[in-house]
């Protein structure tokens, strides 16, 4: 099969954590044995989240006093699937040797009259206390929102509209080769009135542009992967509930928090809705059992698992 894995970024680096490259390195070392059996069986595109690092970056560029401004988020998009990438292309190499694997840097494009521009709602960067946080806001001139227990900077995140280097991600599958690709959603850009590509100060979806490279590569399924083993119904209530299996419909009938669940959520159903395959949610390390229906969130056409049936 061709398989789609999409990392979140808690799944690297747990809330609360330094984000120092060793702890890094270790969730990525973590995450690539979890992939290995995914990987030795079938094609797999891996990418990833960038938000705690991108947001890191981003400190220390508007900290930094050598610079006339920081650097652009695109820039710093860029850094990130560079760093993070590296260290997912070695470790897949150790878990698999032999195998060839490639990491891409590319860009995602997106509409420059998208909405989000105004609006910004993607979480990035670590957490803080509400009163560090707006602190921060009015020195910096940022954005910030609460996140759970936590509070973070926002940027925009408009829709990917399309994975640009798309014909050679699949060339690379085709010659079996395992990418690592997107990372952080890929660099936003934007197209100009004579075709030329340019930077946009935003972070895209990671998962939404999973959903949209799974269906232009036409994976046979798209795996998001996270800290939480199921998506839960009425989530940090006392009535939660796991939904185990469920069509893009009843999900979409569910109440999902923008800034966290939401967006996968979203992007599963696009994925079902518009390829008729299947989808999932769970805990990355379960990876080889979700592929085989054995635990997560399937999402399918009809609610059913492919080949082992309603669960």
């Amino acid at each position: 099969m061709r398989v789609v894995v999409a990392l979140g970024g808690n799944a690297l680096l747990q809330r609360g954590e330094r984000p120092d490259a060793d702890v890094q390195l270790a969730g990525v070392r973590r995450a690539m044995r979890a992939l290995a059996p995914i990987a030795a069986e079938h094609e797999l595109v891996v990418t990833h989240g960038n938000g705690p690092q991108v947001g890191v970056l981003a400190l220390e560029s508007a900290a930094d006093p050598a610079l006339t401004k920081p650097y652009p988020f695109d820039v710093l998009g860029a850094e990130t699937q560079g760093m993070i990438g590296y260290w997912l292309l070695q470790s897949l190499q150790n878990v698999l040797p032999g195998r060839q694997v490639c990491t891409l840097l590319n860009q995602t494009l997106v509409s420059a009259a998208d909405p989000a521009f105004d609006n910004p709602t993607k979480f990035v960067g670590p957490v803080y206390g509400e009163e560090e946080a707006k602190a921060l806001a009015a020195e910096h001139g940022w954005t910030v929102r609460q996140d759970g227990t936590y509070w973070r900077r926002t940027v925009p995140s408009p829709k990917p509209q399309r994975v640009v280097e798309t014909r050679l991600i699949r060339q690379l599958l085709e010659s079996g080769t395992t990418v690592v690709c997107a990372g952080g959603g890929g660099v936003p850009v934007i197209r100009d009135e004579t075709g030329r590509l340019t930077g946009v100060e935003a972070v895209v979806d990671k998962d939404l542009t999973a959903s949209l490279l799974a269906e232009t590569l036409e994976a046979d399924a798209l795996l998001l992967l996270t800290d939480v083993p199921t998506v839960m119904r009425g989530y940090g209530t006392p009535d939660a509930t796991p939904i185990n299996n469920a069509t893009p419909a009843q999900l979409r009938a569910e109440d999902f928090p923008a800034g966290s669940m939401g967006p996968k959520v979203e992007a599963v159903c696009r994925f079902v809705e518009t390829t008729g395959d299947m989808a999932a949610i769970g805990s990355l390390e379960d990876a080889a059992d979700i592929l085989a229906g054995k635990t997560g969130t399937i999402i399918t056409p009809s609610g059913f698992f492919p080949e082992q049936g309603h669960f």
